[in-house]
C-alpha cells in the first residue's frame, strides 16, 4: 500500500512534538501510557488535514485500536462529532472495543441490536458487526444521521465481503460527519470495491487502494512494536487412498501437482496420522521452552473445521497433561472462552476461523497453523495473532507444513500490497486455491457421514525441515523429538532479533559438524559391513517380529490377532503379512512399537 506520512519534521524531534496544543501529551486513564510514534506521527497527519475520509493500515499488534480510541477523543473533545459508532467483524471484537473505549472514557454499547431501534443516551455511542448493519442498512444509516457521527469500520476489507454488504455499508455511513477505516492485513484477494477506500490507476491502468497513513510490519518490527517471527516448518510422507481406490503417496515440500499436494497436505492434517501428533508435541516443546522467559506464554492451533479441533484439543491434552481450551465460532461462550483463556495461564487454545482476525490475546507465543487455508488475508490474519510484542526480546513461533504456498507467504510477510479492482488475466494471489482444500474437506466429511468414504488417509510421518527467520533458512532434516530438532525449537525465548540469527547459524554449523562426523564413520567403517542377509531371512524375521507385537497387543487390549493385522492394513497399507514387503512389514512394526509405548 501508499504511504502518504507528513514531512517537515525538525531534526531530532518526534512526531508527538509537534501535535496541536489541544492534543493531550498521555492518553487518557487506562489505555497505553503514551503513543506509540506512528500512532503520534498518524494523528498529526488526520489533525492537520481533517480528512472525511481516512484509511489507516498499521500491522496487527501495532495499536490500531489505540490510535482510533484517542482520535476519537479528541474529535469529541474538539466537539467536531457527538456520537460514534463502531463496525467490527464478530461480536467478540465489538466486546473488546467496547471494554477499550472505556478505559479511554467513551462509553460504546456492544449489546445494541437492530431490533433496539435507537441507541441509549447514556452511552457515546455503538459496535455493531457488518452483518448487522447489511440486515437494515436504513436503521443505520438514521443513527449516523441522528448526530455528527464519526464511523470506525475495523477491518474495513469486510465491507467487500459481498456486493450487497459493500452497498448496504455505503447506505449506511454515507451521511457520516467523519470515516475512520482501520485494516491490520493485505485487502481481499477478489475484485469487490470497499466501500469509502479510495482507488486510483497505476501505470497499467490497474486502480489500487490507496492509504492515508501506513504501518507495515517491516517498520514495526524495527521499532520493536511487534515480535519477529520464527516459522517452524515441517515434512513428511503421506500416504492416502483416492475415490477411485487407488493408493498414492507423496511428500510434504515435493514440486508435486496441485492435486498431489492437496491431498498430501489434507493427509498431513488428519488427527488420525502421525504427522500432526508430532508437530504438535514438538510445537508443545517449544512453548515450554518459551514458558521459561515468559511464563504465561500461550499457544494456538487454528484448525480447518471444528471435529480436526476437538481431534487436537484431545491430542494436546494427553501431550501436555492440561486441558486445552477449544474455541467454537458458533457456540455462544465462545467469546468467553477467549476472553478467559487471555487472562489466565493455560498452555493451549484451539479454535477454527474465529481467533485469526482482531482478537487479542496478547500472551499468544506459539502458534500451528493447521488449517488448509492458503490466501495472504487469511495467512496475515493468523500471523497476526502471534506478534504482538509486551516486552523487548520477545520472538514468535509458528510451526507449519512445508507447502510451497505457505512457504512463500511466509517469505513475503513483509510486503505490502493494494487492493488491486482490476485482475490482469492470469494474475492470482496465493497459488493453491483455498477452495479447492475447503471443498475437499467439506465433501470428505459428508461423505464420512453417509458412510460413503470417498477419500481416506492411510498414514502420515512428520521431520523437521528447516527454520524460516527474517529471509533466511536454517537447518536441514531431523527426527521429531531428536537433538538436531531441539537445536532449533528449543532456542531461547527471550533474544534480541539479531541474536536470534546468531544463534541459529551457530546450530546449524553444529547440525553440519554432526552430519559430517556421521559421514565419516560410515566411510570408515564401509569395509566392516556385514555381509547382505538373503531377502526370504529378513522377510522371515520381520514377519516373527511383527506376530509377536501383534500378540502383545492382542493380550493387552483383548482384540483377535486378526483384527490386529487388519487394522495394521488399513492404518499402514499393504497386502496381507504373507505378500508384505520388508518396507511394508517395518512399517506396522514401527506403529505398533509406537502404540505400545505409548500405553
Amino acid at each position: 500500500m501508499n504511504n502518504a506520512t507528513p514531512s517537515g519534521h525538525l531534526p531530532g524531534t518526534s512526531a508527538a512534538e509537534h501535535l496541536p496544543p489541544s492534543f493531550p501529551a498521555r492518553a487518557p486513564r487506562g489505555t497505553a501510557s503514551k503513543l506509540r510514534a506512528w500512532q503520534a506521527e498518524a494523528l498529526e497527519q488526520y489533525l492537520a488535514e481533517m480528512p472525511r475520509d481516512f484509511l489507516a493500515a498499521a500491522t496487527p499488534g501495532a495499536g490500531k485500536t489505540t490510535f482510533a480510541l484517542r482520535l476519537a477523543a479528541e474529535l469529541r473533545a474538539r466537539r467536531v462529532i457527538d456520537r460514534i459508532t463502531v463496525v467490527a467483524p464478530t461480536d467478540h471484537l465489538k466486546r473488546q472495543w467496547a471494554d477499550a473505549a472505556a478505559r479511554a472514557g467513551i462509553r460504546l454499547d456492544p449489546g445494541f441490536r437492530n431490533a433496539h431501534g435507537q441507541s441509549a443516551r447514556h452511552f457515546h455511542g455503538v459496535a455493531v458487526t457488518y452483518a448487522q448493519v447489511a440486515m437494515r442498512p436504513t436503521l443505520h444509516r438514521e443513527l449516523t444521521l441522528s448526530g455528527r457521527t464519526l464511523v470506525i469500520l475495523d477491518e474495513v476489507h469486510h465491507g467487500g465481503d459481498t456486493l450487497s454488504w459493500g452497498d448496504a455499508i455505503r447506505e449506511a455511513f454515507e451521511p457520516a460527519t467523519k470515516r475512520l477505516s482501520l485494516t491490520g492485513t493485505p485487502f481481499r484477494s477478489d475484485t469487490a470495491p470497499i466501500p469509502f477506500v479510495r482507488y486510483e490507476p497505476d501505470a497499467h491502468g490497474v486502480r489500487l487502494s490507496k492509504t492515508d497513513y501506513d504501518y507495515g510490519y517491516g517498520r514495526a518490527l524495527a521499532d520493536g512494536v511487534v515480535r519477529p517471527v520464527l516459522f517452524m516448518v515441517y515434512a513428511g510422507h503421506m500416504r492416502w487412498r483416492t475415490k477411485a481406490g487407488d493408493e498414492m503417496e507423496a511428500k510434504l515440500g515435493e514440486d508435486n501437482t496441485k492435486d498431489i499436494t492437496s491431498s498430501a497436505w489434507r493427509t498431513a492434517l488428519e488427527p488420525t496420522g502421525e504427522w500432526i501428533p508430532a508437530v504438535l508435541a514438538s510445537a508443545d516443546r517449544r512453548l515450554t521452552e518459551v514458558r521459561h522467559g515468559i511464563p504465561d506464554a500461550g499457544g494456538l492451533v487454528i484448525a480447518t473445521d471444528q471435529s480436526m479441533a476437538r481431534a487436537y484439543a484431545q491430542i494436546l491434552e494427553r501431550i501436555c497433561g492440561e486441558s486445552v481450551t477449544v474455541v467454537l465460532s458458533d457456540e455462544k461462550e465462545a467469546s468467553t472462552r477467549i476472553e478467559e483463556f487471555s487472562n489466565n495461564t493455560r498452555r493451549w487454545m484451539v479454535a477454527v476461523r474465529m481467533v485469526s482476525e482482531g482478537v487479542d490475546v496478547p500472551r499468544l507465543a506459539v502458534g500451528v497453523y493447521a488449517t488448509s487455508a492458503s490466501t495472504p488475508l487469511f495467512f496475515a490474519q493468523a500471523i497476526g495473532r502471534f506478534v504482538r510484542a509486551r516486552r523487548r526480546g520477545e520472538t514468535a513461533s509458528v510451526f507449519l507444513p512445508n507447502v510451497a504456498t505457505l512457504m512463500n507467504l511466509a517469505a513475503q510477510l513483509e510486503l505490502e500490497r493494494d487492493h488491486a479492482l482490476d485482475r490482469r488475466g492470469g494474475d492470482s494471489d496465493d497459488g493453491l486455491d483455498d477452495s479447492l482444500l475447503e471443498s475437499a474437506n467439506r465433501e470428505e466429511r459428508a461423505s464420512e457421514e453417509a458412510g460413503l468414504g470417498t477419500w481416506e488417509a492411510i498414514g502420515s510421518d512428520a521431520s523437521f525441515d528447516r527454520v524460516l527467520y527474517d529471509g533466511t533458512e536454517f537447518g536441514t532434516l531431523a527426527e521429531p523429538g531428536t537433538d538436531e530438532e531441539y537445536d532449533f525449537i528449543g532456542i531461547p525465548g527471550i533474544l534480541e532479533p539479531e541474536q536470534v540469527s546468531e544463534l541459529l547459524r551457530h546450530r546449524q554449523a553444529r547440525q553440519a559438524r554432526r552430519a559430517g562426523e556421521r559421514r565419516k564413520h560410515v566411510l570408515e567403517h564401509e569395509d566392516e559391513r556385514p555381509e547382505p542377509v538373503a531377502l526370504y531371512r529378513t522377510l522371515k524375521e520381520q514377519r516373527s517380529l511383527l506376530n509377536s507385537l501383534v500378540g502383545l497387543w492382542a493380550r493387552q487390549t483383548g482384540a483377535p490377532h486378526s483384527q490386529v493385522h487388519a487394522e495394521l492394513r488399513r492404518i499402514c497399507g499393504g497386502p496381507p503379512v504373507a505378500q508384505a514387503t520388508v518396507t511394508q512389514l517395518q512399517a506396522r512394526i514401527e506403529f505398533l512399537r509406537k502404540r505400545l509405548g505409548s500405553r
